[in-house]
């Protein structure tokens, strides 16, 4: 009995002794394949050679929010408010909080899986057969060997396409800024416009009244009172049409800054403001790391180049650890009398797949390409939006003074018809043709100038960098 116990006590030794070596050999592999095989980037470089300055450009520096550079404090408020009320964009960040979670989600497969067991079974006695009591309890773990970098690049990847997602909510933070603005400068021009046309009511319904007059001393013709009165019914329809528009735009701001349109939302209107210098353009590339589009659209890069990695090194060997513990009695009284324990090391080799392995790696590799392609494609997209703003800018500014100066002639030439037409020298239809002509212009004025404010608006969103919202400042 005594060698016996001796040989049962020395064989528990060397099973010891050979769990530790094992646990010894596999954390030396792991730590040696962790510093010598990082998965490592590869062609991710913007596919367009030799960048050109832009060609024009202003002295003034754009601010993140740049929308303050209208010094309009009515509009830095609807901004500021519809930053944290709009849906759209709190459901952008929800997405982004989304993907955060897939990331925590992914890196847990870089840790060991633990999981434990419990059971407990009442036997019945049967004619030939005692009851009794059945109780296990148990605790497995499971780690697989990150050997190659397989898991490391799949978590990479969700890293990446959460920052993709983040970029995606500030360029959704943007593009909103833009649409107040544009949306606001609309419905104030709307406003002046309809202002305007009442104002061109009043004037076309006194000059009836006079021209009744002179026809009942017969120095105008009835063709004439007809014409005017045609004048003033145009004149009305386009007080309906802006009056229409006042409506719908003050509907489209309480949506944008999420209100229902059946609410009665009062916006204190101003002018059209002075627009400042035109802003500094700067270097193409401080434009692509400065637009969170392109920093989108390079993320997504990034994460297809490591899921092209991951699916690379899904061919090479996977070696895994695997632990149990188990407590197993007939009563509880006994239960941690009884115990057993395994330790297994499992290597999986792929040999033979019929081609998916590799064909998936070639899907892969193709996804990146696109996506380097789409890159350089949101790029060259960016840089457009920037030519066209600078270019249209300079010639819209040129057309506001044409308009104005055309304005300024038809007013001239109107009082120097009315002048004559007093005195008999120029019949009233010259008199209607350059009134209708000059308050034409007076509304096409105003809608220039509206114009000129949307292309400013334009101009900044494609120069615009990502600027911090509350929810971001609250989340850090």
């Amino acid at each position: 009995m005594q060698t016996k116990s001796t040989f049962l006590r020395l064989k528990t030794q060397l099973n010891l002794i050979g769990v530790k070596k094992t646990f010894a050999f596999c954390f030396l592999i792991f730590v040696l394949l962790f510093f010598g095989c990082s998965p490592k980037f590869s062609n991710v470089a913007l596919p367009i050679d030799d960048l050109k300055e832009f060609s024009y450009s202003g002295p003034s520096i754009l601010e993140d929010k740049w929308w303050t550079a209208f010094n309009d404090e009515q509009l830095n408020i609807l901004i500021d408010s519809a930053l944290q009320s709009n849906l759209d964009l709190a459901a952008t960040w929800q997405q982004f909080l989304a993907s955060r979670a897939i990331v925590a989600r992914e890196a847990g497969d870089k840790w060991p899986q633990i999981a434990a067991s419990a059971q407990s079974a009442i036997n019945l006695p049967e004619p030939d057969f005692v009851g009794g009591e059945n109780t296990q309890l148990g605790l497995s773990a499971n780690y697989e060997l990150d050997l190659w970098g397989r898991i490391r690049s799949s978590v990479q990847a969700e890293k990446f396409r959460s920052e993709a997602s983040l970029y995606d909510y500030r360029t959704a933070a943007i593009s909103l800024s833009a649409e107040i603005a544009t949306t606001w400068y609309q419905l104030i021009a709307a406003k002046k416009q309809l202002q305007i046309t009442k104002d061109q009511i009043s004037t076309n319904e006194d000059i009836i009244k006079l021209i009744r007059t002179r026809f009942v001393g017969g120095q105008i013709r009835a063709v004439d009172i007809l014409r005017q009165a045609q004048l003033l019914e145009s004149t009305k329809e386009q007080q309906i049409i802006f009056e229409t528009n006042v409506a719908l735009l003050e509907n489209q701001l309480a949506v944008l800054m999420g209100k229902q349109p059946q609410l009665s939302v009062t916006f204190e209107t101003t002018d059209l403001p002075t627009l400042p210098e035109l802003p500094e353009a700067g270097m193409p590339l401080e434009l692509i790391r400065r637009r969170p589009d392109i920093q989108q659209s390079y993320a997504v890069l990034l994460a297809a180049d490591r899921d092209m990695a991951s699916a690379v090194r899904s061919k090479y060997p996977r070696l895994s650890v695997s632990a149990r513990g188990q407590l197993r009695s007939n009563s509880f009284q006994n239960l941690f009398d009884n115990w057993a324990y395994t330790l297994a090391g499992n290597i999986l080799a792929p040999l033979f797949y019929g081609g998916r392995l590799s064909a998936e790696v070639d899907r892969t590799q193709a996804i990146k390409q696109q996506r380097l392609l789409e890159y350089g494609q949101t790029t060259l997209e960016a840089f457009q939006e920037v030519e066209n703003g600078l270019i249209q800018e300079i010639k819209q500014k040129q057309r506001v003074d044409n308009i104005g100066r055309q304005l300024e002639l038809a007013q001239k030439s109107n009082r120097q018809l009315r002048v004559e037409f007093l005195n008999g020298f120029s019949p009233y239809l010259d008199v209607l043709i350059s009134l209708d002509a000059e308050q034409q212009l007076r509304r096409d004025y105003i809608v220039s100038q509206r114009q000129l404010i949307l292309i400013r608006i334009a101009l900044y969103r494609a120069l615009a960098g990502g600027f911090e919202t509350e929810r971001e400042i609250d989340n850090q």
